[in-house]
Order: structure tokens, then sequence, then C-alpha cells
């Protein structure tokens, strides 16, 4: 009998997604077990001490992994099926480089931009987003995903061409959508987290 997965994730977020996606493309049956990070729980502390984060994967009876792109690279090399990173050392490489361009220089950016007062803060989080979207949007001339034509696990949006397309073609695989919380679910999410993140993020803009 196969070992039992269980991934700890929150709705709404981009990172769970990711792994929920990796195991979905690989066809692991998982239980996917939310969280509520305003009160985590026992399991979620246990397993990821450390940073107290999700996702958080449990396979059998091993130690937790955790962060997504972990998650996604363990997922490819522990389970048979399409591999999501590529094959060939390099290409292998720069599609782990740019997962974490996309984490480390857009998402990060992007979400202060979206929750910053306005202000000269913001307007340095937009032209970051910006030129860093650019760079991404350079990437993807002639190319469907960002490893080449299959989907992948990169994760990220704009309003240039080819993130666009990309963003589409992404979305509308069978795979990627059965795991996609409808828009106004998300929409309610997050604007009844608007207040509290606001002042998170002005106040640690105000620290920096």
């Amino acid at each position: 009998m196969a070992e039992a997965v269980k991934l700890i994730g929150a709705f709404g977020s981009p990172f769970v997604h990711r792994a929920e996606v990796a195991l979905r493309l690989k066809d692991v049956p998982y239980e996917l077990i939310l969280e509520d990070l305003t009160n985590k729980s026992e399991l979620l502390l246990r397993h990821n001490p450390i940073h107290k984060t999700v996702p958080v994967l449990l396979h059998g009876d091993r130690p937790a992994i955790c962060e997504s792109l972990l998650i996604v690279e363990y997922v490819d090399e522990a389970f048979d099926g399409p591999p999501l990173l590529p094959v060939d050392p390099y290409d292998r490489a720069m599609a782990r480089f740019w997962a974490q361009f996309i984490e480390q220089k857009c998402s990060m950016p992007f979400w202060m931009a979206v929750w910053l007062d306005d202000g000269e803060a913001r307007e340095g989080f937009v032209r970051e987003t910006r030129a860093n979207l650019a760079l991404l949007e350079a990437r993807l001339q002639g190319k469907r995903f960002f490893a080449g034509d299959g989907v992948g696990c990169l994760v990220g949006a704009a309003e240039f061409p080819a993130l666009r397309s990309w963003a589409e073609a992404y979305t509308s695989d069978e795979t990627v959508s059965a795991c996609l919380p409808p828009r106004e679910q998300l929409v309610a999410n997050f604007a009844g987290k608007k207040d509290r993140i606001k002042m998170a993020v002005n106040a640690m803009v105000q620290r920096s």
C-alpha cells in the first residue's frame, strides 16, 4: 500500500497552490489539510516549528518537507509521472533560478505595492515590480511556459503580453484549474484580511 501523502496548506496561498499542482501533475493522491493561519494548529507547529508557515508536505512517517519549491522538487523525484522540472541539468538549474526570481523579486514587491498606502515607498515597489516583470516577459518570448512547452510549477501574472498568454495557458490547463479556488472566494478572502495586511505591511516599511 502506498504511503499516505498529506499537504498542510491555507486557502488562497499561491505557494500551497504550487505544491498542490505538483502533486496533481504527478497524479499523486493526497489529503489537503487547510489551516487557519491566525490560529495555527498543533499539527502545523509540530511539523514546521522553524517557520510555522505553509505549505508542508507529509509523506508517510518521514519528517515533513517545507517550502513550496522544495516540495515541488521532492514530488518530482519521489513519484512516477511526467517530469515537473527539465531533465537536462542546465535547464533544471535555470528553472530553479526563475522560480526563485519570481518568488523573491516579483511576488514580494508586487504585494507590497498592492497593500501599501500611496506614497514614495509604494511607487518604489511598483517600479521594481514592473522592471522585474519585464525581465520575465523577455524570458518567455517564444516559449509557452517558463521551462518550455510543459506547464511546470512557476507562478506569476502581469500585464505584459507573453506573461498574460502564460497565465491564460496555465489557468486553462485541466490539472491546474482543478485546484484553483473560485475568483469570488479569493476576493472575499483577501477583502476580509485587507485591513490587517495593510497595517502589517505599512508597519514593516516604517521599521525598515
